[in-house]
């Protein structure tokens, strides 16, 4: 026993543990900057946030240790089990009568609250890399991209029941993953379709055209429909120039006709014929497939009756499945309307406290608006505007620069994975840190919309820096085991 011990504390990855260590101790002082209040600087007292947050990384340190300490073959033993056990909770999370923030994603356990979606992130990585990781499985085949699907979005659609949309939407990073793995890019490029067409159809939905009738943003998402389709067919299917030729000249020069005759002679809505085109270019896709025996056809013709199906159901999910502060909050991100004192507020804050620390910051402890508790939420989801305001610049590249060199470094570990089990959830764990890192801190920018999911180990809570931490620490394990065979 005390060789294996060694042995695990010989090929443990102490680079990836040192910027673990790195990160939490900026991770606190950055909450100590958050959540001090003039004369008071008892950091050390576990009533205040800084102490607590201290309680959390003690704790942190000891599951870290203890998940290093187990075997490794438990991780995939047992990732069946624990994936179901988080499922559960997330599923009893549902009922749960307490609600914070409109949220009721949170178990409270006396003077503690636990959030089950920070820890099914580590499940759900788990359960992907047992199944991805099966002989048999080939991400070609539909059942197993089905499975992996179901995986994916099972425990995704359990916490939008919750009202934690922003929690939910951290799981389409797995999408990497199975990109990585041989997942085909045009599903990816179905992805980027669909976040253009819902930016652009809710942007524009209630904007006329110059005929007053026909909406801009469904004569451009469906005008884009039959140009993504029409590059498809060029992208997946031989000798198709003719057939390319025929969907843009037919599509596009029918929506151009159609609506110059809306403008000038008998005004419609030109988006009752554009859905005449695009019934039109479904029966062609059909006719192209029978008759050149191209499966490839089929997938396109897939690609554009789901395409319009999202384009008019986008509207729906907007307004009946968001929150009213999330749809506020995508609003004021698109321009759609300017709420510097409502929604906006929270960005506007924490665009005037990054910029008002300049180059090198105003020092630690020293940030006025963040003293003056200007920011809300400025020490969990906005916690990057206290680095911007007390270290400048330079302590907020130094930051950037130190999550990115932990993510480089787990590309490394997973790609010399000896495993797929292994490999798979190395890039789903860096996959969630990208994620969380490029979300957060571009809307803290106003870059990105402000959905509420914190900055890994820097974000003021238990649930998510222990979440984090089992993430990491499970797959050093995975990875110090890979060394030692």
């Amino acid at each position: 026993m005390a060789y294996r011990k060694d042995s695990l504390w010989k090929t443990v990855d102490w680079w990836t543990i040192a910027l673990y260590m790195v990160l939490i101790v900026c991770g606190w002082f950055s909450v100590c900057g958050a959540s001090y209040d003039y004369g008071d600087p008892d950091f050390l007292n576990f009533t205040t946030r800084a102490g607590k947050q201290l309680m959390w990384i003690g704790c942190s340190l000891t599951v870290g240790f203890v998940l290093l300490m187990l075997e490794e073959r438990l991780y995939d033993t047992y990732a069946y089990l624990i994936y179901g056990i988080l499922l559960l909770l997330l599923f009893g999370t549902i009922f749960n009568p307490h609600e914070i923030k409109g949220s009721r994603s949170w178990i409270v356990l006396g003077p503690v609250s636990l959030q089950p979606a920070e820890f099914a992130k580590f499940a759900t990585a788990l359960a992907l890399a047992k199944y991805m990781g099966e002989y048999t499985f080939s991400i070609e085949r539909g059942r197993n991209m089905l499975v992996c699907l179901a995986i994916i979005l099972i425990p995704m659609v359990l916490i939008v029941c919750q009202k934690e949309t922003g929690s939910a939407l951290v799981y389409l990073s797995f999408f990497l993953v199975l990109y990585r793995e041989g997942m085909t890019g045009s599903i990816l490029f179905a992805g980027v379709c669909a976040i253009i067409y819902f930016i652009v159809g809710i942007r524009f939905s209630n904007e006329l055209m110059a005929d007053g009738l026909t909406s801009l943003g469904e004569f451009a998402v469906l005008g884009l429909i039959i140009l993504f389709s029409a590059l498809l067919v060029k992208a997946y299917c031989k000798n198709s120039d003719r057939a390319v030729v025929y969907i843009l000249s037919f599509g596009l020069g029918s929506m151009l006709l159609g609506w110059l005759f809306s403008l000038y002679v008998i005004p419609f809505d030109v988006v009752y014929l554009q859905g005449g085109v695009c019934a039109a270019l479904c029966i062609y896709l059909v006719y192209l497939f029978l008759h050149e025996r191209i499966r490839n056809y089929l997938y396109i013709l897939v690609f554009t009756i789901g395409s319009v199906g999202f384009l008019f159901s986008a509207d729906y999910v907007f307004n009946e499945v968001l929150e009213p502060h999330q749809q506020i909050r995508i609003k004021v991100l698109l321009g759609m309307e300017d709420d510097p004192t409502g929604a906006g507020y929270n960005v506007n804050q924490s665009k005037i406290a990054i910029g008002s620390g300049g180059f090198l910051g105003k020092g630690f402890l020293n940030g006025t608006q963040t003293k003056l508790k200007y920011v809300p939420e400025q020490d969990t989801d906005f916690i990057f505007c206290t680095v911007g305001e007390e270290k400048g610049f330079v302590g907020s590249t130094f930051v950037i620069l130190l999550f990115a060199s932990l993510i480089w470094r787990l590309i490394y570990l997973a790609e010399r994975q000896s495993t797929r089990f292994g490999r798979v959830y190395g890039y789903s764990v860096l996959s969630i840190f990208f994620f969380h890192l490029f979300v957060n801190v571009g809307m803290v920018l106003g870059l990105t919309p402000v959905i509420g999911i914190p900055l890994p180990f820097f974000s003021y809570g238990g649930s998510s820096l222990w979440g984090f931490t089992i993430l990491l620490f499970v797959f050093l394990r995975i990875d110090a085991a890979r060394e030692r065979q």
